[in-house]
């Protein structure tokens, strides 16, 4: 466990903060927040964090509490890792999730924790996480789809003060930089870290300077003891009494051939605590995808769904955490022992999402949305310039793909958008400008998102025409299970990916693979999920169904499922609408299902090379280790 080295003695004394003070800190907080961001993309030189912005900031109280932050790690878990002093001018720095208690998941991600102090004390934590866009390993970007342990994943940095009281330990950096492919990227991508770490700290004080050391840390109590207030409410008010909800939901495949990944959750209010249980999931995966998640993050997902859904406006953090307790099995897809690989844990990360608003949803439709694009596939190209003047040259391009968002209570799903609220798009002019390939099409593919009163987002097909010879790698999901529809919507499309070589043929890719070679003209389609839809489809505005025919995000054949006749003009066909949707009614049954979760596991594997082109997985099954 971390010791902190403080040169102040004595408790800082808590004072009332009034209004106006406390709302001008909670303000002062949330944008230092943004301004760690804004100091990141303008130094990193990753595509990953410069253009998509795969990071996550955090600003703590003194004892290691969120108090402002996005979401995805824990300064708790990390500092009782931690075998060391920790003294004013230190920065911590680790990838090892294994050895910071899961406050960070996979090796890729470089976490940075320093403490912000002032007058001698602690008076925060400043935090910072990026993906990095190659971390070493076997494979370019670090992810090999069909990795056993970590060590097969790149360097793990176990935690240690990249700067002791302020001096940077070039021998180690040096040593860690020389173990990836882009060390430029890294060094650039880490300095921007501190940087922004840095930018926190500065604002944190500057608001001790200015209300004081007492009403600062007053304030952090009160905004702390706010979020904990508004969810023992809400945990009354959603969840009844000792009844246990759970909800199930599927990861494919782990990238060596087995799958699906059951993955359950159950949650039970008792007097004015809730217990979120994963018990029932499948067991550790054999390749990649496992995400070891702790049970603090566990905690600010819940968070994420009950606190931002009822008061956006709250300032969200870590003040409810006593209110939830955890338990999350030894060896588990969500708990894997030591050396389990872990590099496509994306999956499991949007998942949560999936799962969270089942189970809630169950009790209160306000926060029932269907299954969206609850993952962030990823897309690698890597290899040498074959000719010209950067003939030799190495060039490597890691990047995060989009799809189909929900249908929801108050609207349409997004179609091809980010699950991440902070994540956007890599232009097309700069992958074009930088690496040797072009962008044939990216488009939305139109009846991806399933039907429903509210429209579930259509998934996207990106076409990567390859002009140098290279090797790709592709991280996704749902392309044998269905995001499913909710309050009678119908589920999305699955994934799809394929390459169209030069020569004419056709080559289907598996959802996890690397090291694909491509040639000069061959087209990748990289086709992703479409969202679930949201209540009865028969009750869309056929005037909307037509209109989106004309767009081109629905079929003429797609409005039929709306029961929307549209003819070959674009306009609907009233008399021909009616006399559908009457019959689709005496055909289907008279009380539709709040979940379609599309057809049965056993029934999608029966049927999986024949709808798919790959081979089924097999079911995973719990072994020793």
């Amino acid at each position: 466990m971390a010791r902190i080295v403080e040169t102040a003695t004595g408790e800082v004394e808590r004072v009332d903060v009034d209004p106006v003070t406390l709302d001008l800190i909670e303000n002062g907080l949330r944008n230092a927040r943004y301004e760690m961001d804004e100091v990141l993309f303008r130094t990193a030189l990753s595509p990953g964090i410069r253009e998509q912005h795969d990071e996550f900031p955090l600003i703590g109280d003194p004892g290691g509490k969120m108090v402002v932050g996005q979401f995805g790690l824990s300064i708790p878990d990390f500092l009782d890792g931690f075998d060391d002093t920790v003294e004013e001018g230190d920065v911590l720095l680790t990838s090892d999730p294994y050895a910071c208690g899961a406050a960070i998941s996979h090796a890729n991600d470089w976490l940075l924790v320093m403490p912000v102090f002032h007058e001698g004390r602690v008076v925060g934590w400043a935090s910072m996480f990026g993906h990095m866009s190659d971390v070493g390993g076997k494979t370019p970007s670090s992810m090999p789809t069909d990795a056993r342990t970590i060590y097969e994943e790149g360097v793990v940095i176990p935690p240690f003060k990249l700067y002791r009281r302020g001096v940077p330990n070039d021998d180690a950096l040096r040593i860690i930089l020389n173990q990836v492919r882009m060390p430029d990227w890294n060094r650039a991508d880490l300095n921007g870290l501190v940087a922004a770490c840095r930018t926190a700290a500065r604002r944190v004080v500057e608001m001790c300077q200015r209300f004081g050391t007492a009403t600062y840390l007053s304030a952090l109590d009160a905004l702390l003891q706010r979020n904990h207030d508004a969810m023992k409410v809400l945990l009354q008010a959603v969840f009844e009494e000792g009844r246990t909800l759970s909800f199930t939901d599927y990861i494919c495949d782990d990238g060596v051939g087995n799958g699906p990944y059951e993955l359950k959750l159950s949650l039970t209010r008792t007097g004015e605590k809730v217990h979120l249980d994963f018990t029932g999931s499948s067991p550790q995966a054999a390749g990649p995808i496992n995400y070891y998640i702790n049970e603090n993050l566990t905690r600010m997902f819940f968070g994420i769904y009950m606190i931002t859904v009822a008061d956006p406006q709250i300032l969200w953090n870590d003040g409810f955490y006593p209110l939830v307790d955890v338990t999350i099995p030894d060896g588990s897809y969500w708990k894997p022992a030591h050396p389990a690989a872990l590099n496509g844990r994306n999956h499991g990360i949007g998942r949560v999402f999936d799962l969270f608003g089942g189970l809630l949803g169950q009790t209160n439709p306000a926060l029932l949305n269907a299954a969206g694009f609850s993952s962030s596939p990823h897309f690698m190209y890597s290899g040498h310039y074959s000719s010209g003047e950067r003939k030799g040259e190495w060039f490597q391009l890691y990047s995060i793909g989009f799809g189909g968002i929900p249908g929801r209570p108050l609207g349409d799903g997004p179609d091809g958008h980010s699950l991440w609220p902070s994540f956007v798009n890599i232009p097309c002019e700069y992958l074009e400008s930088y690496y040797p390939l072009r962008i044939e099409t990216w488009q939305t593919v139109p009846d991806t998102g399933g039907a429903g009163l509210h429209r579930g987002g259509n998934g996207v097909d990106v076409a990567y025409v390859f002009e140098e010879p290279g090797e790709i790698a592709i991280h996704d999901d749902r392309w044998l299970t269905y995001p499913w529809g909710v309050n009678g919507g119908e589920p999305g499309a699955r994934g799809r990916k394929w390459i169209d070589r030069a020569e004419g043929a056709r080559e289907v890719l598996p959802s996890k693979c690397h090291g694909v070679a491509v040639h000069p003209g061959d087209v990748l389609h990289f086709v992703t999920w479409g969202g679930g839809g949201w209540g009865d489809p028969l009750l869309r505005d056929p005037e909307l169904v037509a209109r989106e025919v004309r767009r081109g995000l629905v079929t003429q054949d797609g409005a039929r499922r709306y029961g929307v006749v549209v003819t070959e003009d674009g306009e609907v066909d009233a008399g021909a609408t009616e006399t559908v949707r009457d019959q689709l009614r005496a055909d289907r049954p008279a009380e539709l299902p709040v979940f379609d979760m599309g057809p049965p596991v056993e029934e999608l594997l029966a049927r999986c090379e024949e709808e798919t082109g790959l081979p089924a997985p097999r079911r995973p099954v719990w072994t020793a280790g």
